[in-house]
């Protein structure tokens, strides 16, 4: 059951990043930035074709790092996993929800740091320090998903430890 809407949330996740990124590449100047200076002028300039392809780049290697684990456990290409989670067992959902949910948050976060970028080069639209707080959004969340790592693989041993 957590499985499926983890996965679900991740797909959620690929069109929402797939349509900030889009949507706002057409919408920021030709040489962006990510800082400013405290008169507001742009520091480190980057071309918007290269943060458009940094963007892609960095999407496809976050989500082929994070389904490497789900998809061996799903198509049964690795032993242990499949030993450690049969099917049926309620942790078995519970890591492929995990991992499918953090690879959402991911995305989310990319997203989020487009959105930022956009702020931060299209001055007269709202003021970017208004979005300072999504900053402390990911970490958090970060944190939060890493700490149900923990308790996921805690339960999983306590189990094993109890058959044994």
């Amino acid at each position: 059951m957590y499985y499926r809407f983890g996965k679900a949330f991740y797909f959620l996740s690929i069109l929402f990043f797939v349509f900030y990124l889009l949507y706002f590449y057409s919408a920021l100047p030709e040489k962006i930035s990510f800082s400013q200076n405290e008169e507001g002028n742009l520091l480190t300039e980057l071309s918007r074709g290269t943060f458009f392809y940094g963007m892609i780049a960095v999407f496809v290697l976050f989500n082929a790092i994070n389904l490497l684990p789900p998809k061996l456990l799903e198509t049964k290409n690795h032993r242990g996993l499949v030993r450690l989670f049969p099917v049926g067992d309620k942790f078995r959902d519970y890591y492929l929800g995990w991992f499918y949910s953090f690879g959402g948050i991911l995305n989310v976060s990319l997203a989020l740091l487009i959105f930022y970028t956009h702020a931060v080069n299209n001055q007269d639209d709202d003021a970017p320090q208004q979005f300072d707080f999504l900053f402390y959004i990911i970490p958090t969340l970060f944190v939060i998903w890493i700490i149900g790592l923990f308790a996921i693989m805690v339960g999983k041993f306590k189990q094993v430890q109890n058959k044994s």
